[in-house]
């Protein structure tokens, strides 16, 4: 039995290498909430610890599963490049320029690779195969 999906297109690779680096970051974020974790905050440091480690297991998942060219796995990415875009917004100005500018040129470069014409062709859901014959 032969596989029959199409090579993995260059830009969906890099979106998905984006994406498993910005689950890295969360998990970062996770554990660093972790270790800061006080007595006065208890409840609001696991829970956004929580958080960070769940939205960064989801992330992972997505983007392998983007590798593996399943087409559920793109929406929630670009859900998530949106959100990121939105946070880079608030961080700019002041002493957390440099920070947006690199949330929002990951987000950009991510949203680009998930959204390009050959992404988009090896991710159709298409039964016939016809539409994966241009390239």
């Amino acid at each position: 039995m032969t596989d029959r999906r199409p090579a993995l297109p260059v830009p969906l690779l890099v979106a998905a290498g984006g994406a498993a680096l910005e689950a890295l970051a969360l998990l970062v974020l996770a554990l660093a909430e972790l270790v800061n974790i006080s007595a006065v905050r208890v409840t609001m440091g696991a829970s956004t610890a929580l958080f960070f480690l769940m939205y960064a297991a989801g992330l992972a998942i997505c983007a392998w599963f983007l590798t593996r060219l399943a087409p559920w796995s793109r929406a929630p990415i670009i859900l998530t490049q949106l959100i990121q875009l939105g946070l880079a917004w608030s961080f700019l100005g002041g002493d957390t320029t440099l920070v947006a500018v690199v949330l929002a040129a990951v987000a950009v470069v991510v949203l680009v690779g998930v959204l390009h014409p050959a992404s988009t062709r090896a991710l159709i859901d298409d039964p016939t195969g016809e539409g994966r014959e241009r390239d």
